[in-house]
């Protein structure tokens, strides 16, 4: 009777020790989301990316003058980003550095024209790691 006293005091001191040892019942802590703020070399980089992609550069060769992407003005919280054309149109990309969301302004200084043209993610156009 007192081998199995010992017994079941034994067993029970163990299995409340092992209680100790198990899975802790927190929740598990959140990846921390990633820094996504858009740096002026990413604007530019994606822009550039963008306007190689969309637009015909051989007017530009033997002239590269004609044709170039460059940065703008900067605010609190976008980029602008320039394209020239070689018909002499600008595009203004205006890059919103929280989200990398870009719309797109056509001017044509010839014609005294400026038009609302579109928008594109900004991630689209960057090189993938």
């Amino acid at each position: 009777m007192k081998k199995l006293f010992c017994v079941l005091i034994a067993a029970l001191v163990l299995g409340t020790m092992l209680q100790g040892c198990g899975s802790k019942n927190e929740t598990p802590e959140e990846p921390q989301e990633e820094e996504t703020r858009i740096t002026a070399e990413l604007a530019y980089e994606g822009v550039n990316n963008y306007c190689h992609e969309e637009f015909d550069w051989g007017p530009a060769e033997e002239n590269p003058d004609i044709m170039y992407v460059e940065m703008g003005e900067e605010s609190d919280t976008e980029y602008q980003v320039i394209f020239r054309s070689y018909t002499g149109a600008f595009d203004y990309f205006y890059v919103n550095k929280e989200d990398g969301s870009t719309r797109i302004v056509t001017y044509v200084p010839s014609l005294d024209l400026t038009e609302e043209n579109g928008t594109i993610n900004l991630f689209d156009y960057l090189e993938k790691n």
